[in-house]
């Protein structure tokens, strides 16, 4: 069942509701009117992969340095 959220034409405030499709129970949570207007929600996204940061070392090069920073002043300590 999704999601949907409803903004109340009586209070204006936003209520979020799990929607049954066999059972039509869409009412306010903060005042119980049924005046809802349905809204366009932004889907919620999960990213997937490596959390570290893409790019070059401090040093420049694309490889990770075992102990960072690798570098002083630009110059490399790796050799």
């Amino acid at each position: 069942m999704p999601i949907y959220e409803y903004s109340c034409e009586n209070c204006g405030k936003i209520t979020e509701i799990l929607v049954n499709k066999e059972k039509d129970d869409t009412v306010c949570k903060y005042c119980g009117s049924v005046r809802l207007k349905k809204l366009i929600s932004v889907p919620g996204a999960i990213i997937m992969g490596s959390s570290e940061s893409k790019g070059s070392t401090c040093c420049g090069r694309t490889e990770r340095c075992d102990t960072p920073p690798c570098s002083d002043n630009g110059i490399c300590k790796r050799g």
